[in-house]
């Protein structure tokens, strides 16, 4: 049966923004039709060599695929309530559609630790050296004040995804902090952060939902992928927004868009992290 695409364009609404700005991030539910989740599924249980239906072939606790154009994830990341949210957010003209889904770390139940539960922020720019190589190796990658070529963080559920199936961590209004501790870094921002203990008296978050949500991040928002103690493995996409013009703290006309009045009122509220 086609795929009829959501005619439904109603933006976010007020109490949304206000909880975007506070808390750093909002859920979307229904932000693409289950069918092309489901569509998009049955391509990523391929890649995977696992058998959906045989547990045993589940060897790994996760298994990384990477950027998917098929027309299931390009649908998905192109609907008009995300196009939007994504006005709403971050400024209409100011952010570039994107043409596929990022990585999707599928999480499988798993006694073996996954090695990648650490908490973090995604970074967004390689370092200035101009080698080539360090723009491959993202452990040299940085994320600065203004978030350079990063508007939003963003998770895309293509499987339920219930508090035991692996969902994304989340430290409540800890973007806040993250735009105080940027600060004094400037334009070149930082890289390699130790952050397992940043913000650890923020509460927590679980990035759960039905296949079809997706959660719209803040970018300096603190996360961390977790062990999976379920029994249905779980597919979930990190996918970045990029940005068509650079944020900016400072604008003449006042037109600041949510997340840039997040970042000023936490340069406001606070001194410095050090």
């Amino acid at each position: 049966m086609p795929i009829r695409e959501h005619e439904e364009t109603r933006g976010l609404t007020n109490a949304q923004i206000q909880q975007f700005i506070e808390d750093g991030f909002i859920r979307v539910d229904q932000a693409f039709p289950r069918q092309l989740a489901d569509e998009g599924r049955a391509i990523l249980w391929r890649d995977t060599g696992c058998d959906p239906s045989d547990p045993k072939t589940w060897t790994r606790p996760v298994i990384r695929l990477h950027h998917y154009d098929h027309e299931p994830f390009r649908r998905a990341v192109n609907t008009p309530r995300l196009y939007a949210a994504f006005d709403q957010l971050v400024g209409q003209e100011r952010w570039r559609p994107r043409k596929n889904l990022g990585t999707f770390p599928v999480r499988f139940p798993s006694a073996d630790e996954p090695g990648d539960t650490g908490w973090h922020i995604d970074v967004s720019f390689p370092g200035k050296s101009g080698n080539p190589k360090e723009t491959k190796d993202f452990s040299n990658w940085r994320v600065n004040i203004v978030s350079r070529d990063r508007a939003l963080l963003m998770l895309f559920l293509f499987s339920d995804v219930g508090q035991l199936d692996a969902p994304t961590r989340i430290r409540v209004g800890s973007h806040k902090d993250m735009a105080r501790y940027l600060e004094p870094a400037g334009e070149l921002g930082m890289s390699n952060m130790m952050l397992e203990d940043f913000a650890a008296d923020r509460p927590e978050a679980l990035a759960t939902g039905e296949a079809g949500t997706v959660y719209l991040c803040h970018p300096f928002l603190v996360h961390a992928a977790q062990k999976h103690h379920g029994s249905r493995p779980r597919f979930v996409a990190q996918s970045p927004l990029a940005l068509n013009e650079p944020f900016r703290l400072e604008r003449e006309d006042g037109t600041y868009s949510p997340v840039e009045i997040a970042i000023r009122e936490a340069l406001r509220e606070g001194t410095t992290i050090k």
